[in-house]
C-alpha cells in the first residue's frame, strides 16, 4: 500500500467532496430551510472530518476523526430518506444520494479497519 501524501489523494475523502458538492446542487431551490440546511452540514462534514483527522498526523486521531465522518454519512442517509419522504427530492434522487452514502460508509470501515491494524 502506498503512502498517502494528502488528504485530497484518498479516494474516500474525493467521494465524501463530491457527495457534498452534489447534496448543495440538489437541494439548491430547496424552500425547506431547516432540512436543507441540516443535510448540507451533514455533507459537507463527511469529507471535513477525513481532511481534519488525517492533518492530525496521529492514527488514533485519524481513525477518531473517520468514525465521526461515518457518522455523519449516516446521519445524512436518514435525512435523504426523510427528503424524499416529503417529496422535496425525487425518489430517484434520494435512491441516488442513499447508494453514495453507503458506499462512503463502506469505503470508511474499510480504511477504519485498515487504520486499526496498523495500530
Amino acid at each position: 500500500m502506498s503512502k498517502v501524501e494528502k488528504f485530497e489523494d484518498l479516494k474516500v475523502w474525493q467521494s465524501g467532496l463530491s457527495l457534498s458538492i452534489l447534496v448543495y446542487q440538489t437541494l439548491a431551490d430547496c424552500r425547506d430551510y431547516a432540512l436543507k440546511d441540516q443535510m448540507c452540514r451533514s455533507a459537507v462534514s463527511i469529507a471535513s472530518n477525513i481532511a481534519e483527522g488525517f492533518e492530525r498526523h496521529s492514527n488514533k486521531e485519524f481513525i477518531r476523526f473517520l468514525r465521526i465522518a461515518k457518522g455523519s454519512s449516516g446521519e445524512l442517509r436518514t435525512q435523504i430518506y426523510i427528503a424524499a419522504g416529503i417529496n422535496m427530492i425525487t425518489e430517484e434522487k434520494g435512491t441516488e444520494l442513499i447508494n453514495k452514502t453507503q458506499i462512503i460508509s463502506a469505503m470508511l470501515q474499510n480504511l477504519i479497519k485498515t487504520r486499526e491494524s496498523n495500530f
